[in-house]
């Protein structure tokens, strides 16, 4: 390493001892944003099946029927109240006694569909309905399988993309509004070291990050790393750059902070949105899924996921690590080009 680019690493190393409120939003902050995602979908027993019967004659036998099923909690209402329990999500089913028993419901929820089938099976039990075949219910609960763990990895690119896109971006151009890379111009330092100390200063900051987090979430919630450490900090170090080369792109022409908060937030929110942060990208329709297969975020997501919860080797994970190496490599081969001292 020359020993302009060191300096320049230094430097950019004692910055943020400077403003300690940057400490707490780097390295603690996801950590209370997975405690409380992590109480509010911690693992318990399941929700009960709430339906509304419709007082009209039949209504109380229909009612008792249903209250025999323990996982069913049961209310009887004039039409007008059951529609209006429906509407404001207290109740999932509205039943219509009668012959044949009528079941209205919103089917685009899927907690409503299963309520549905979970009411009538109860329905006809009450009727008398015996089951040809014999079946016996085995619970099972699988490591890796709870939301918490789901998120942890989510949280984390969120956290290595946020820190690399204001912890380098907004750096770059408030140095710029401030004068201060106009006095830099005026030096020997080298467009490419200038950028560079800030990509490679990153780094010095990733194992913090990821071992404050990880090391909370497992703490506090039991999540493991079923793949390897090494795996997971190869992976980690891939994300950090290629969101810091980003970082450096979207700096390299802003001339105010409200320029580059609005082009932090243009790359941050869709991806945050589209690339599985808080749920899975299956959700998407599939006409959607290449383009944010093709996102960096989406893959350092998807790479840490298979990493932490499924014990995926590095082999595995080749077009992940392609899409994180060219997005990384072409932002700072732009950046070169684009920045300006001024």
């Amino acid at each position: 390493m020359t020993r302009p680019l060191g300096q320049l690493i230094l430097a950019r190393l004692r910055e943020p001892l400077r403003q300690p409120e940057t400490i707490f939003w780097t390295f603690f902050f996801p950590a209370v944003l997975a405690l409380a995602l992590g109480i509010a979908f911690r693992r318990q027993a399941p929700e009960p099946v709430t339906a509304a019967v419709v007082s009209v004659p039949g209504a109380d036998r229909l009612a008792a029927g249903l209250r025999q099923a323990p996982e069913i909690q049961v209310e009887v209402l004039d039409a007008a109240a059951a529609e209006r329990r429906l509407r404001q999500g207290g109740v999932t089913v509205v039943v219509f006694p009668g012959d044949p028993v009528r079941y209205r419901f919103d089917p685009t929820r899927p907690e409503s569909r299963l309520a549905r089938l979970t009411i009538d099976a109860a329905v006809q039990r009450a009727a008398g309905r015996r089951d040809p075949a014999a079946a016996v219910d085995e619970h099972a609960t699988t490591p890796g399988g709870r939301y918490i763990d789901f998120l942890i990895p989510g949280l984390l690119g969120m956290n290595i993309m946020g820190g690399a896109l204001w912890g380098i971006g907004w750096v770059i151009v408030e140095a710029r509004t401030r004068k201060l890379l106009k006095r830099l111009l005026a030096t020997p330092m080298r467009r490419r070291d200038f950028l560079l100390a800030h990509m490679l200063a990153r780094l010095a900051f990733l194992p913090v990050e990821v071992v404050v987090l990880l090391g909370f979430a497992w703490l506090l919630f039991g999540v493991g790393v079923a793949g390897s450490l090494f795996s997971l900090a190869l992976i980690t170090i891939l994300g950090a750059l290629s969101f810091a080369g980003l970082g450096t792109l979207c700096a390299s022409r802003a001339r105010t902070l409200e320029t580059m908060s609005g082009l932090i937030n243009l790359c941050t929110l869709p991806m945050i949105l589209l690339s599985g942060v808080f749920f899975a990208t299956s959700r998407f329709p599939d006409v959607m899924r290449p383009v944010i297969r093709l996102l960096p975020l989406t893959a350092l997501i998807d790479a840490t996921r298979a990493i932490m919860m499924e014990g995926t080797s590095l082999f595995a994970l080749g077009p992940e690590i392609a899409v994180l190496l060219v997005w990384g490599g072409l932002s700072y081969l732009l950046a070169l080009k684009l920045f300006r001292w001024s």
